[in-house]
This record gives C-alpha cells, sequence and structure tokens, in this order.
C-alpha cells in the first residue's frame, strides 16, 4: 500500500492515490491553470466555489490550494456542511473567522456540500462571505449548484469540475494496480473505468472491492473481467455479445433474449447500454480504422475480441445507423416505467430495417 504523507500505510486506495500537488491532478487542466495562475500572480480569491459531481476531486484541490498558500494544518478548517447545516454552526465559524491565523498568511475553510446548509445557515454565513477578514479563505464544495442561492455564487469565484473521461481512469487504475502489485487481465482496467462513472473516488473504490475479494491475488494470476462482473455485478461480456449478435444477424428474438436475462440478473440498462454501445462502437472503429484494431483489441477480454472482429468483417451486421438507433435508446432509459423498454424498441426498430 503507499503511505500518506505522514509516511504510514494508507489502506484506502482513493485516499492513498489522492493527488498531493497541482502537477498530479487529473483531468482538470483548466481549474489548476487558473488557480495556480492566481496564486504566481498575488490575485487569490477570498471566497472560491467549486462545483461537479462527487469523486472528481474538489476536496483534494481545496486541500492543495491551501498548501500551496503556505497555510498549516493548524490553520486549515474543513467542515461538512451536511451535518453541520444550522445557523448555531454558521455563527460558530463566523465567530472563528475573526481570530488571526495561528502560523499562516491566511486561514482556509473548506466547506464541503455546501449546498445542504439551512436557509438561516446561508443568510448567517452571507455577509461574512462577502466581507471577510483579510486572512481568510473560503472554499465551498457542491455536487448540486443549481442548490446554492444566486447571492452566493455571485460572491465566489466559480470552478466547474468536469468528469474525468473513462481514458483518464482508466490509466490511473493501471498505474495504482502497478503500484500495488496486482495484475489485471485484458479489459478489466476498461470495465472498471465504465463502472466508476466519471468518479475517481468509485473507480479507485471498485478496484479496491476486486482486489479484497478475488483469489486471482493470492494464486498471483491475473483478475479477469468475469470476476470483475461476478464481484460489481456487471452485466456478463456473453450477454452483451449475444445481444450484438442478435442484431447483427436480424434476430430480434436472440436481442431480445439477451436483454431480458439482463433484467433478470438485476442489471442496470443504462450500464447495459454503456458496454452495448462501447461495443459496437469498437466494431464500427475495426472496420473503419484498421489502425486502430490492436488497440481495441488490447483493451478487450478474448471473447468481446472475437465478437468485435467478426462483427467489424460483416458489413452488412452493424452499421451506423445501428449505433445512432442505440444512442437514441440510451438517451431514453429511465424516462419510462419500464427501464429496458428503450432498448427493447431500438432492437426491433434495427431488426426490421433489414
Amino acid at each position: 500500500m503507499k503511505k500518506d504523507t505522514s509516511g504510514k500505510k494508507e489502506s484506502v486506495l482513493y485516499r492513498a492515490y489522492r493527488p498531493h500537488d497541482f502537477a498530479e491532478v487529473l483531468g482538470q487542466e483548466a481549474v489548476v491553470a487558473a488557480l495556480e495562475g492566481s496564486i504566481k500572480n498575488g490575485r487569490v480569491s477570498h471566497a472560491y466555489l467549486f462545483a461537479g459531481s462527487r469523486g472528481t476531486g474538489k476536496t483534494s484541490i481545496a486541500r492543495i490550494l491551501s498548501r500551496a498558500l503556505k497555510v498549516s494544518a493548524n490553520d486549515l478548517y474543513e467542515i461538512d456542511a451536511a451535518s453541520n447545516r444550522g445557523i448555531d454552526d454558521i455563527r460558530e465559524l463566523r465567530d472563528g473567522v475573526a481570530v488571526l491565523p495561528f502560523e499562516s498568511p491566511y486561514k482556509v475553510y473548506i466547506l464541503d456540500e455546501v449546498h445542504m446548509l439551512s436557509k438561516d445557515a446561508w443568510n448567517a454565513l452571507l455577509k461574512t462571505l462577502e466581507e471577510p477578514p483579510v486572512h481568510v479563505i473560503f472554499i465551498l464544495a457542491t455536487t448540486e449548484l443549481d442548490k446554492v442561492p444566486e447571492t452566493v455564487i455571485s460572491r465566489c469565484q466559480v470552478f466547474a469540475f468536469k468528469k474525468p473521461s473513462k481514458a483518464i481512469l482508466k490509466n490511473l487504475i493501471e498505474k495504482v494496480a502497478r503500484e500495488e502489485e496486482v495484475k489485471l487481465g485484458a479489459g478489466v482496467s476498461e470495465l472498471v473505468a465504465l463502472l466508476g462513472d466519471g468518479s475517481f473516488r468509485d473507480a479507485l473504490g471498485i478496484l479496491q472491492k476486486i482486489i479484497g475479494a478475488t483469489d486471482a491475488i493470492d494464486k498471483g494470476s491475473a483478475i479477469s473481467v468475469e470476476e470483475v462482473e461476478k464481484l460489481t455485478g456487471a452485466p456478463k461480456g456473453r450477454l452483451v455479445n449475444d445481444c450484438i449478435k442478435g442484431i447483427a444477424a436480424k434476430d430480434a428474438s436472440i436481442a431480445l433474449s439477451a436483454i431480458s436475462k439482463a433484467v433478470e440478473e438485476g442489471i442496470s440498462m443504462n450500464l447495459f447500454s454503456e458496454l452495448l454501445l462501447e461495443r459496437l462502437r469498437a466494431i464500427l472503429l475495426v472496420r473503419s480504422a484498421p489502425a486502430l484494431a490492436k488497440e481495441i483489441e488490447s483493451s478487450l477480454s478474448e471473447d468481446d475480441w472475437k465478437t468485435v472482429k467478426e462483427m467489424a468483417g460483416n458489413p452488412g451486421a452493424v452499421n451506423s445507423e445501428t449505433l445512432l438507433a442505440f444512442i437514441r435508446a440510451a438517451n431514453m432509459i429511465g424516462r419510462t416505467s419500464v427501464e429496458s423498454l428503450p432498448l427493447e424498441l431500438a432492437v426491433i426498430e434495427v431488426c426490421k430495417a433489414a
């Protein structure tokens, strides 16, 4: 296990591999460039608002910003607004703001999940946020920007945090696996990246779950895609491939049967759809850009690559219209009471078009 900044071994992968300086931050280049520029030019704001989905690095970058401003642990205050959301909590914070830093140029207050503050708490904080003492910096973090009052947003420098791409998550997973001396089989890092759904924390949490539960580690062998599917509840590659084979053969019954089995196993249709789109995309890329075949092969399991290669060699099997039909279906999932219905309709549409 990687050691944390105190030299102790950190058992939680997300904490062990969180970035400790701006150079280690992944996928937030615009945010990092702006913050580094403000520090370099001596134009640090008194209040920042970091907005983005969970696990995108908001708290990590808030801590990095604090360290870059030479703020010690004694002058850094992290507050969970979800559990300290009342007016009394903010009054206590407001009283503390007036006290000078112990040993740093600034006192930094990081308020996480700030959208959870009550209306009275926001009103109590507003004046201090508008005109804080020169030695105080507020860093507010939220996953729900729409719940933050406009009066607060207007008083902060707002930074939008992007979800990391699948490629960024894949590379991180492979790097952490190497550091942890864990072997990943073909297609594992791609599947874990997909399951991570744009969250560093979730992706590394899934990797930790797999490392902790698989027998492959003790045997010294590589973790397989099948083990990941079993441990995470991800759709079995066989079901996705069966669905594609049915679509390619214009046999709706085969494809619909695969979707039905996925539903029976309690698999999320959103996730099934993502894997289906990934596989259909791979087929079109291998057919249209053969130079990419080796790269795509390395990212898939043996069975998945066999299906992709076979379908790519049959021009009538899958085309761009097929992919578009399932993109439309993916966007409709969750809008009906029957989660699988958009995919089922897409299968029927594509098979009838033959």
